[in-house]
């Protein structure tokens, strides 16, 4: 790409005469140095006295710019490709500085080669308007130069920045797929992100993502926003202030979160965390907007694993209840879950179901006949505790 001289350079042509600009480019070694000692005295990050290489790319770029400026003084008219500086724009991003060191080395050099000028004109017979007219033709060029420079930077960042998404996206699809990745490839992938292998992961499932970004998480947590199942990927979901961190960046927004689990069981914890959202929609589980933690209820989510075979195991058990009308089936279900969680005792019972003791003893001895043996069998105990919590979560009972 070339850009175009401003008009209101062409004054220079009258006021600069060609064999000054001549004498000026014999100089460009001398005023090359110059700026390149000062500049590799004055900014640490430019100081590589060893590498031989780097000097090279420096004094090259140094030399572009003089021999570009006097191309510009000669000739005002002619376009200008401004393409090496936005290079030297991208390669300040590849070497992860910002601009202010190379826009200070501009200043520097400008410096110098105004201070040279100064030196020569009067030896080259330079009018007062001449000198002036050069000064600002420098702080002129020194803004394209700055602009071209500016330019590359942000279109490297940019690439940096999409390219480093991309290569996210493709870890957290490693990291959540069935089967699970190997090892080496999730390694890899890893490093290719820049991220941290860590030794455990939760996953966030998003109830409805739209708009949503996590700007409070820590840049190590990984973002699947366009999934089928939109999510976060947590590391070391234990550390210190993470639990805090989740919750404020969640605040106001239906999301839980599964369980810690190792890296390589990623797909489980979302897998989990993703049951749990369907029964907080279902009102299952008890869940306002902020974030819903799996950890607090496992034992709803094992009961609601399998909800054919719970009910098939319902059919069972709760047969002895099945002639009875629905509101005697749900006293007689509400008094057996207490009695199975809570004791034998009539008294505890009635003090959970906020009931007299008495009712309780009547529903208990039909229970008993309904029942008989098979409330004393723990393993029947057992399965009927699961259907009944079943029913009640379902909101059956």
């Amino acid at each position: 790409m070339t850009i175009k001289s401003d008009a209101s350079d062409t004054r220079l042509r009258a006021c600069v005469p060609s064999a000054v600009v001549r004498t000026l480019r014999q100089d460009i070694d001398r005023v090359s140095c110059e700026v390149l000692e000062e500049i590799q005295s004055r900014i640490p990050e430019y100081a590589r006295p060893s590498d031989e290489t780097y000097i090279k790319v420096i004094r090259t770029a140094v030399e572009q710019a003089i021999d570009g400026f006097l191309d510009r003084i000669e000739n005002p008219d002619a376009a200008w490709d401004p393409e090496p500086f936005r290079m030297i724009g991208k390669g300040e991003a590849v070497e992860g500085r910002n601009l202010e060191p190379l826009q200070t080395a501009m200043r520097l050099g400008a410096r110098v080669g105004w201070r040279r000028l100064t030196e020569l004109a009067e030896p080259l017979g330079l009018s007062p308007r001449s000198l002036y007219d050069l000064g600002e033709a420098i702080f002129v060029y020194l803004d394209e130069l700055a602009d071209a420079a500016a330019e590359g930077y942000q279109e490297a960042r940019a690439h940096t920045a999409g390219e480093m998404e991309r290569r996210r996206r493709r870890l957290l699809d490693l990291l959540l797929s069935q089967p699970p990745a190997s090892p080496e490839a999730v390694a890899d992938a890893a490093k290719a992100a820049g991220w941290r292998l860590p030794r455990t992961v939760a996953c966030v499932a998003l109830d409805d993502p739209g708009g949503y970004r996590p700007p409070v998480l820590h840049n190590d947590v990984l973002v699947g926003l366009d999934r089928t199942t939109p999510c976060l990927l947590v590391p070391d979901p234990a550390g210190p202030g993470q639990a805090q961190l989740l919750d404020h960046a969640l605040r106001g927004r239906r999301a839980a979160v599964g369980p810690a689990v190792p890296l390589a069981d990623a797909a489980s914890s979302l897998r989990w965390a993703s049951e749990a959202l369907a029964l907080a929609r279902r009102g299952v589980i008890e869940a306002g907007p902020g974030l819903l933690r799996c950890s607090e209820h496992i034992a709803t989510l094992i009961v609601f694993k399998d909800e054919e075979l719970v009910n098939a195991l319902a059919a069972v058990r709760l047969a002895p209840l099945a002639h009875l009308r629905p509101s005697q089936q749900d006293r007689l279900a509400e008094t057996l879950l207490a009695w199975l969680r809570h004791g034998r005792g009539a008294g505890e019972v009635a003090a959970r179901l906020h009931v007299h003791p008495q009712t309780v003893r009547y529903r208990l001895r039909q229970l008993e006949e309904l029942y008989g043996e098979q409330l004393h069998d723990p393993d029947i105990r057992f399965e009927l505790e699961i259907v009944l919590r079943h029913r009640q979560a379902s909101g059956k009972a």
